[in-house]
């Protein structure tokens, strides 16, 4: 069975990974699991509670098919949850990696958006990671996905869902009509 494990941390931007998980979920049958920092209960910035499945460190690549970092202050903060060792992981074992919003601060600090194609919420918005990969930078609204690499501002859930299924196989008709249904708002009047 495919399985995404979204990574959440205190003050989770809910928004940002809810389509994802969910269509996933309830119309693809894949199996969606949510991992935090040491395993604990969280709450989302919209007051949601969370208590994980696991704990980022229990992570193993073998058992997941992407690895998803969901948005959230946790990321900006000057003590930021060190997850890289898990992110490369699953990275070299050719599994998806994604981050939405500042989740791509993750995905910066362990590497992964050296030398790939990418977004975020900014290009400035990277920087203070120290990351290398400013010139692979795409100032865009939509999501990029690069191999099987997928990055996303914090406005683009829609896009960011689609190139996380798209990496797994699973870009069809029924994926269109739901990013359709779920993008129609954007469309000009």
């Amino acid at each position: 069975m495919t399985t995404i494990i979204t990574v959440l941390t205190e003050g989770f931007a809910d928004w940002e990974t809810a389509l994802l998980n969910a269509g996933a979920r309830s119309y693809l049958g894949i199996d969606t699991k949510f991992a935090t920092p040491g395993g604990k209960p969280v709450t989302s910035a919209g007051g949601l509670r969370i208590t994980p499945d696991l704990a980022v460190e229990d992570i193993d690549p073998a058992t997941l098919d992407a690895l998803v970092v969901c948005g959230g202050t946790a990321w900006a903060s000057d003590a930021p949850p060190d997850i890289a060792a898990v992110l490369v992981a699953a990275r070299d074992a050719g599994k998806t990696v994604a981050g939405i919003c500042d989740g791509t601060l993750a995905l910066a600090r362990a590497g992964i958006l050296d030398n790939v194609a990418h977004t975020s919420n900014s290009a400035d918005n990277l920087t203070p990671t120290g990351y290398a990969g400013a010139a692979h930078y795409k100032d865009q609204p939509q999501a990029v996905v690069d191999g099987r690499i997928v990055t996303a501002p914090g406005t683009a859930p829609v896009s960011f869902m689609g190139g996380v299924l798209e990496t797994l196989g699973l870009r069809n008709g029924d994926l269109d009509f739901y990013l359709g249904l779920y993008g129609a708002e954007h469309r000009a009047a």
